[in-house]
């Protein structure tokens, strides 16, 4: 058979069939490939080849694998050594694909691949192991036959379940006549193979003889779907609600950060503590935290002593974005997150708690699967979800069986909860916003996000029973005004809030006046404003702030002297130490905001007020840390585009016309500038082909064929031979140079 090499196949391709395998696999374009014997080698690299095969499917993996049982990659085979019950049509398609990827070559009756297609993924998807030479002249079938039903039912589950099995049984090897167990017997006869003291190994041969016919899963399995008209609706309303935990967490951090664990991650304590007050899963907190984080919302502040996870100023202006352009700021760090969320709060192989925001969840290759996920859902029809989504790993699991690792299938689970949970997919469908994002980018995600989210209503309705309902996501001025006012009672499509005392005492707290909450709830409120809402303005407003403070480090004054006394006499006086030292004045050494906490703690209702007697609000605002300044989207590695494609199989032939033209005695610049000039100058006055060496910026050396032009300014220009394109060289990259013997 032919024993044409793979740099000689490569050579003899067209220039699209060389730039559809960088197409294909653009690590062998970096750095660029001086010829066509560079890229072979590149391309039979164990690294490189395992990276193929991680995106091939099982069918095309079986047809490798049966290429490979026959010695493929030892020596060329014809194509009929590919035994599998499907048509000879499918079998070359699959051989055609081994071809423009450049792991297999030749023609049908010579095929051959590259040794490191052996080696790149360990054992096949096939479930067969590796080949046992003591079985290179058994006729293994008969073998098989021949032996115990015991015997048999050990090589079947193996071939059904993977080649490697563990038992206690292959301790020692036994002759056959001593040997006592189905497991002894079988490593006697050469029918397993030893691993170690406790795994054996079903040879290759035995699992083609024994394997069932169903072992090989050759065409593509389909998922039930289904339709539904509101998938866009219903990812709107999955995305305000994540909105709102994702402010609520904001709030929650500002006030109070949380520590930040010894080993890095947050700790399993403050995660409970904040689901709770959102009333979610832990699971779902996990993810909030940690695309909060992605999104540089939240950050480890890196305190020398105590750090803690406390809001950026970033969070601020995110607060203030439109809920559209927030969900897609969220989802964008969420689909590009370099961590897997959904192995948070588990345990590892030592029982080692994996705690939220720590480096044991980063998993650099998660972008990329979560990606997958998606644009498996994205080939449905819009609308269109899947059933069961134990159906969808297993449709991606055929794609790409090399990919994932053991959490393979819990890789889609988690996608497509996170996903739902995050408002890209609904019922199982991929929804128009995650489309646009998966597609388009963030910007055209938000727009399209907008078009689906209900429209801010700009009115709320006030209850009798003091509570205030929002029918819908309300403007932002406005949900901010009434949050000041009241308190979240319960979240969804309409929120429910309650106006109490104390919701009353913090508005006041902030500024506000008994005639601003009129005109607040009188031009918001779409229901007449009950009298009990009125009277409760009027009530606190009336007793709030007759009582002030003030720094001396701090005083309280009050026009009535009564109350004066009835607070210097007080149980908390002592505590505060209160001094009067004026029948409406009295003063404190200790800070004011810790007076007026304690004053509200024993039922007084005080107020702060600034130098001119104006209430000001000396509540903590929340504290902010500046964000780290990361890329906005993660810069993947690109395909060169066609261009740089083209420009690169030029570059390619010219290295391969080099190599092969004859050179007299080439000179070294380094060792003699002078000559090397003299060289090229003189070829460029008789018009003489030179061979120049050269390294790149990169320091990659290869090879050109040149008809010098112009020597000046330390460049070297000068044509083509064969394509007359112009090509300029810096002197100081020529490495070696020769004039090209004439034939």
């Amino acid at each position: 058979m032919s024993g044409t090499t793979l740099t000689d196949w490569l050579r003899a391709r067209g220039d699209e069939a060389l730039a559809a395998v960088l197409r294909a696999r653009p690590d062998l374009a970096t750095p660029r490939p001086a010829n066509t014997g560079v890229l072979a080698a590149r391309a039979a690299t164990r690294a490189s080849v395992a990276r193929v095969a991680e995106g091939l499917d099982t069918f095309t993996l079986a047809v490798l694998d049966a290429l490979l049982a026959a010695g493929a990659d030892r020596e060329p085979v014809p194509l009929t050594v590919v035994d599998i019950d499907v048509s000879a049509q499918r079998v070359r398609a699959a051989v055609r694909q081994l071809r423009d990827l450049a792991v297999a070559w030749g023609e049908d009756d010579a095929i051959s691949l590259v040794p490191a297609a052996r080696e790149a993924g360990g054992l096949f998807p096939t479930g067969l192991g590796r080949p046992s030479p003591a079985l290179d002249d058994v006729d293994v079938a008969e073998a098989v036959a021949a032996l115990p039903v015991d015997e048999q039912d050990v090589l079947t589950r193996l071939a059904s379940n993977g080649p490697i099995g563990n038992t206690r049984d292959a301790a020692v090897v036994v002759a056959l006549g001593q040997a006592k167990t189905p497991i002894q017997r079988l490593l006697a006869r050469g029918l397993l193979t030893r691993v170690d003291a406790t795994t054996v190994e079903l040879p290759r041969q035995v699992g083609l003889v024994v394997r069932p016919e169903s072992a090989i899963v050759v065409d593509e399995p389909k998922p039930k779907t289904k339709a539904h008209k509101a998938v866009d609706s219903t990812a709107a309303g999955a995305a305000l609600e994540f909105l709102r935990f994702t402010r609520t967490l904001l709030q929650a951090w500002s006030e109070e950060p949380a520590p930040v664990l010894k080993v890095g991650g947050l700790g399993i304590r403050d995660l409970r503590k904040l689901t709770k007050v959102l009333d979610i899963s832990e699971r779902d907190g996990v993810l909030l935290v940690e695309v909060a984080v992605a999104a540089s919302l939240v950050v480890d502040n890196e305190a020398a002593t105590n750090p803690e996870y406390v809001p950026t100023h970033h969070s601020d202006t995110w607060v203030t974005a439109s809920p559209a352009n927030q969900w897609a700021t969220l989802a964008a760090a969420w689909l590009d997150l370099p961590r897997l969320p959904g192995i948070g709060g588990m345990r590892d192989a030592k029982e080692r708690l994996l705690a939220p925001l720590s480096e044991d969840l980063r998993r650099p290759v998660a972008p990329l699967e979560r990606t997958r996920v998606l644009r498996a859902l994205a080939d449905l029809k819009p609308g269109t979800g899947i059933v069961d989504v134990d159906e969808l790993a297993a449709l991606l699991a055929w794609r790409a069986p090399r990919r994932g690792g053991r959490l393979r299938d819990e890789i889609v689970r988690w996608t497509l909860q996170e996903a739902t949970a995050l408002g890209i997919v609904a019922h199982g469908a991929l929804t128009g916003p995650g489309r646009t994002l998966l597609e388009e980018g963030t910007a055209a995600a938000a727009k399209r996000m907008a078009e689906v989210m209900p429209e801010p209503i700009d009115h709320v309705l006030v209850q009798a029973d003091l509570t205030v309902v929002a029918p819908g996501p309300l403007e932002p001025h406005l949900a901010m005004r009434i949050n000041e006012v009241a308190d979240v009672e319960s979240a969804g499509s309409a929120t429910v809030y309650r106006v109490s005392e104390t919701s009353l005492r913090r508005a006041l707290d902030g500024g506000q006046s008994a005639s601003d909450l009129h005109e607040l709830f009188r031009t918001s409120s779409r229901t007449p404003v009950p009298q009990s809402l009125t009277y409760m303005i009027d009530d606190v407003a009336r007793r709030h702030g007759r009582l002030r403070g003030g720094a001396t480090a701090s005083f309280l004054r009050c026009d009535d002297p009564a109350l004066i006394a009835e607070v210097a006499a007080s149980p908390v006086a002592a505590a505060l130490r209160l001094r009067k030292i004026a029948p409406t004045v009295l003063v404190s050494p200790v800070a004011l905001v810790e007076i007026l906490d304690e004053l509200r703690a024993a039922g007084f209702t005080p107020a702060a007020e600034d130098s001119e007697g104006q209430v000001v609000d000396l509540r903590p605002t929340g504290r902010r840390v500046q964000a780290p300044v990361r890329a906005v989207r993660r810069v993947a590695t690109k395909a060169p585009d066609d261009d740089q494609l083209i420009d690169i199989v030029v570059s390619m032939r010219a290295g391969d016309r080099a190599a092969d033209s004859k050179r007299s005695r080439p000179v070294t610049p380094a060792a003699n500038t002078a000559d090397t000039l003299a060289l090229l100058q003189g070829a460029a006055r008789a018009q003489q082909t030179v061979w120049v060496g050269m390294v790149d910026a990169n320091g990659v050396a290869s090879e050109r064929l040149l008809r010098p032009q112009r020597i000046g300014g330390g460049v070297l220009e000068g044509t083509d031979p064969d394509t007359e394109g112009i090509t300029r060289i810096p002197l100081h990259r020529i490495t070696r140079a020769a004039v090209v013997e004439s034939s």
